[in-house]
């Protein structure tokens, strides 16, 4: 083994709730941990205004300062967080081996542990004039490009929580905003859909997919089928917002670590365990059930657990 390439005690691949918490205790158990941040820094929070529901903010918080804290936080105990991707990893299968991780297409480093929060990346409907057409007025976060569209009539695609909270938000800066909800109702919630149905300029339309998004260079207007009578109707908008999922983050490591059909990474029961010895999973990399930022700081802590018991049983 080449003494030219970094040896980590504890590698952290991601930088939501999960990761900085794994840090936080990583680095207080003296692991020295190294984070890198991923492509999106601050993981999904960064694109969420108010976080109402995170313990001991009895006033909320928005998105990107809670992670902005709890990136400090992680660095006041020694974390090192880094700007990079992790793109491409060799897991070794032996107890106590050396897991070779690749950033950003070009540098190696080497961890006797691993934990893996690489999140989620929101889902879209796959039409082929909603792909010509993002940033052009097809966008995946209502947060984040709301703004530019403020007075305006736009629509979103969703059902759930996500998709009721961010209708509710667009509807406070925006016009009006058209819901469609692919069934006859919606999974999000009861606090969520009460919000929706209590928002005046919030039309929820039901049984109802996106047929075309029409116009040339920017978004001008929705073509909505009904999948139960097939009648068609166009609505004039300018913004259109997909909110029907995720996608978690885990193509590098196919065929390495046991995963679900969708792509989620499996943990023993009880742990951050993966199927590989020192590599651990933890947030909504491995959590398609509640996907809060309360529990995936909670498995980040575990994550940063297992790894501390885990060296216990290789070092001597």
């Amino acid at each position: 083994m080449s003494d030219t390439i970094e040896k980590i005690k504890c590698l952290i691949i991601g930088s939501g709730p999960a990761g900085y918490t794994a840090a936080i205790y990583a680095a207080r158990a003296d692991m020295n941990p190294v984070l890198y941040t991923g492509m999106e820094p601050g993981g999904q929070l960064t694109t969420t205004t108010e976080v109402d529901n995170f313990p001991g903010y009895p006033n909320g918080v928005d998105g990107p300062t809670m992670m902005v804290q709890l990136q400090q936080q992680a660095e006041r105990f020694g974390t090192q967080v880094r700007i990079g991707m992790a793109t491409a990893v060799e897991f070794s299968k032996e107890q106590g081996g050396w897991h070779k991780v690749t950033i950003d297409g070009n540098k190696e480093v080497l961890a006797h542990t691993v934990i893996i929060c690489t999140g989620a990346t929101a889902k879209y409907l796959g039409l082929p004039s909603e792909q010509r057409l993002r940033g052009g007025g097809v966008s995946a976060c209502a947060v984040c490009d709301g703004f530019f569209y403020r007075g305006q009539d736009v629509a979103i695609v969703g059902a759930g929580d996500t998709a009721a909270e961010e209708a509710t938000y667009l509807a406070n800066i925006c016009k009006s905003v058209t819901m469609l909800v692919r069934k006859d109702f919606m999974r999000a919630s009861k606090a969520m859909q009460h919000r929706v149905e209590n928002t005046p300029n919030l039309k929820v339309l039901y049984n109802s997919e996106v047929d075309e998004v029409l116009g040339d260079q920017v978004v001008e207007g929705l073509r909505i089928v009904n999948n139960q009578t097939g009648a068609k109707e166009e609505i004039a908008i300018t913004g259109l917002f997909v909110a029907i999922g995720h996608k978690p983050n885990t193509d590098i490591f196919k065929g390495q670590l046991d995963m679900e059909e969708t792509g989620y990474l499996i943990t023993e029961p009880g742990s951050t365990r993966t199927n590989i010895p020192g590599v651990f999973a933890a947030g909504d990399v491995q959590d398609n059930i509640y996907r809060q930022a309360i529990t995936a700081a909670g498995t980040g802590c575990m994550a940063a657990l297992d790894a501390e018991r885990y060296l216990a049983t290789v070092e001597h």
